[in-house]
């Protein structure tokens, strides 16, 4: 008896430091969700100081969709939270509920003994100490009788403090939930707040795509962003070979200490063989199920201005939200945001080879996360030449025209 309680003791020292634990979590997540709602407003005062100038221009279409990602991510954060404390509510109730049944079981027992203590008074427990046999087995029922009745007090006062502990955390976490309630009607706010900000998104969109003076503008930034999207990859190409550098050093030493251990040697198992992408040429799959190439790699002439831009990928004209799906296995390099790109993913694979998939409205991964050929990465979304996706591959530095690794179709 005594053992069970002491074991329900330690379970409940685990479940308040586990409580402690969670409401520290709620504080990280409430200052992450605070950071949210202000770098989302910032961008709101953005757009109305645009607004106000009555003057449209790029810069408001960045800040739409900037806006839109930051909405997206505390949406997502505001699901996540309210599942989380409807789990911790869900665990506190059923350890009250728990703690409630054994509390009766002690309340029955103790109620037991004071009827015993009543009916009988001290006479019984004066009886059992003259019926003692010697002076020891005497002073041993005075020890026994009186630790057994404080034993009995405090039984019942760690059961009642402890069923009080959770009976504060239930009310906490109750206090919670009508906070999350709260944080839902905020969401269901901020879901009607980012169909208006994808529509008035969408209408400069086209007010863009209707101005000369501005599509010229747009085409002048996006050369500007293809060259900072080729730095990028060229940083991680210098990252990724400092990191091959650091491994076969930390090889090499490795091997070099179990040489003179005389161990077995250590083999390494690559992640990914270069052939994933290198013996695929012409046989790749391509990162969207159908959908029409309306610009291919290279020098691009537009029909109407008559300017000349060079292409570093192919641009694939699909439904927004089309599932966008990785051509190889790889690893999530860079989550990313370009002018004229807009939401962007660049993912690694074997051989020195990268991919781009640019123009996504969602995305559903992270970065340093290993994905397999055929994974959907994303979601494509609009741009100023429409809603497509824009699709690079390259070979270490060096562009290399998608067309010519993808699958034929017929």
């Amino acid at each position: 008896m005594y053992r069970f309680f002491f074991i329900l003791c330690i379970a409940l020292f685990g479940i308040a430091f586990v409580a402690h634990a969670s409401q520290d979590e709620i504080k990280k997540k409430e200052k992450v969700l605070d950071k949210l709602r202000k770098e989302i407003n910032a961008y709101e005062q953005k757009i109305h100081d645009s607004e106000k100038k009555e003057r449209l221009t790029l810069d408001r279409l960045d800040n739409y969709e900037k806006q839109a990602n930051l909405i997206r991510t505390l949406l997502g954060d505001l699901v996540d939270e309210e599942s989380r404390i409807r789990a911790s509510i869900e665990t506190a109730s059923d350890n009250v509920d728990l703690l409630g049944k054994q509390l009766e079981f002690l309340k029955l027992h103790y109620a037991k003994y004071v009827t015993s203590v009543y009916k009988f008074g001290r006479v019984y427990d004066f009886e059992t100490l003259l019926s003692s046999k010697s002076i020891n087995q005497l002073y041993i029922r005075i020890e026994y009788l009186k630790r057994f009745s404080e034993q009995r007090h405090k039984d019942l006062v760690n059961i009642l403090d402890k069923k009080q502990q959770l009976e504060t955390q239930q009310a906490l976490l109750h206090r919670r939930l009508e906070e999350e309630r709260t944080l839902i009607t905020e969401k269901k706010h901020e879901e009607r707040n980012l169909v208006v900000k994808t529509t008035m998104r969408r209408k400069i969109l086209k007010t863009v795509r209707h101005d000369k003076t501005m599509y010229k503008q747009e085409l002048v930034r996006k050369t500007q962003a293809a060259k900072e999207l080729e730095n990028l990859i060229s940083d991680l190409i210098e990252k990724e070979r400092l990191r091959k550098e650091a491994e076969e050093k930390r090889m090499r030493e490795r091997a070099a200490e179990r040489e003179r251990s005389r161990a077995a040697p250590l083999v390494e198992e690559p992640v990914f063989t270069a052939e994933s992408i290198i013996g695929q040429k012409g046989k790749l799959p391509w990162p969207v199920s159908a959908g029409t190439v309306v610009a291919e790699f290279g020098n691009q002439v537009h029909p109407v201005l008559k300017t000349v831009t060079e292409n570093s990928g192919i641009d694939i004209s699909v439904p927004v939200g089309t599932p966008i799906r990785c051509v190889a296995d790889g690893e999530i390099a860079m989550i990313h945001w370009l002018p004229s790109y807009g939401n962007l993913i660049i993912v690694t694979h074997a051989g020195g080879f990268h991919t781009v998939y640019a123009h996504l409205s969602d995305i559903n991964v992270i970065e340093g996360q290993e994905v397999k050929a055929g994974a959907v990465i994303g979601k494509s979304g609009d741009s100023v030449s429409g809603s497509l996706l824009h699709f690079e591959l390259w070979k270490e530095r060096e562009k290399q025209n998608p067309l010519s690794w993808l699958k034929r179709r017929r």
